[in-house]
């Protein structure tokens, strides 16, 4: 039976993700997963599409406290929940606009330091909404700052089919998946319209497609091909994305994951 192998938390969105060995599910996906986000002077949002700096930012909660550290910087503590009266900032993700909270000057300047331009950290507001507007959604799934959907599953199968046809092999967190699942075929996840890992259920939500993000290095910041150039032979859909792991949505909003879990699939 399929089994999670492993869990990752990207507490900032685009920055270093962490393994984990449990997580707990909220409303909006795992608790600390992409609960953060950079954003330009206009609340823009920003990723390593534009940044591939923020590979190499590894954030790390401890309680309250949210903790930056990055190659060459003395690492910033700040509170990892908004000050009361902090200034609330409307920011723009994709086509979603919502309600965040600023961080403040602190962490502010520490980013716009190592970054290279003016930037701020913000968090999810007391208020904040951000309802899935898909085709697979149903009334009351939301997401935090994730691109479209709470959680990304990919199976060490589908990374190893992969790897086997590439000159060098790439590490899992090239592709920034929530769960990682192992004892099944490459690319099972695809086929899976339900599963439940203990009491909580999953539900499918569609092929996750794939960026130039996948062709950087997390660790030098270096672009190539790959893995974009070889899985375009084969992964290729109808409308011409690029897709490998599959995006899902709780259908239990609440409850606990642990990494050696079994995976059930329902459907």
């Amino acid at each position: 039976m399929p089994a999670v192998a492993s869990l990752h938390l990207h507490p900032i969105k685009s920055c270093r993700g962490q393994a984990v060995a449990a997580a707990t599910l909220d409303a909006f996906g795992l608790v600390g997963d992409r609960r953060f986000l950079v954003v330009d002077e206009r609340g823009q949002f920003l990723t390593q599409r534009a940044l591939p700096r923020l590979a190499l930012v590894e954030p790390a909660i401890d309680g309250a406290t949210l903790t930056l550290a990055a190659p060459g910087a003395n690492p910033l503590c700040v509170a990892s929940s908004p000050a009361m009266g902090a200034p609330r900032r409307e920011v723009t993700i994709w086509r979603d606009t919502v309600h965040a909270a600023d961080l403040g000057d602190a962490a502010a300047d520490w980013l716009t330091t190592f970054l290279g331009r003016p930037v701020r950290l913000v968090a999810m507001a007391s208020d904040f909404s951000r309802p899935i507007l898909k085709p697979t959604a149903r009334p009351g799934d939301q997401a935090a700052f994730s691109d479209a959907y709470p959680l990304l599953v990919l199976s060490e199968a589908s990374l190893a089919e992969l790897n086997g046809r590439l000159d060098e092999p790439l590490p899992m967190d090239r592709f920034r998946p929530n769960i990682v699942v192992r004892d099944c075929p490459p690319f099972a996840e695809d086929g899976w319209r339900r599963i439940r890992i203990g009491e909580v259920v999953l539900r499918a939500a569609g092929p996750c497609a794939r960026c130039i993000i996948t062709t950087t290095d997390q660790r030098t910041l270096e672009r190539g091909k790959e893995p974009l150039r070889t899985l375009a032979q084969y992964r290729r859909s109808a409308d011409g994305d690029v897709n490998f792991g599959q995006n899902y949505i709780h259908e239990t909003r609440s409850g606990v994951l642990r990494a050696g879990m079994a995976v059930e699939v329902l459907e």
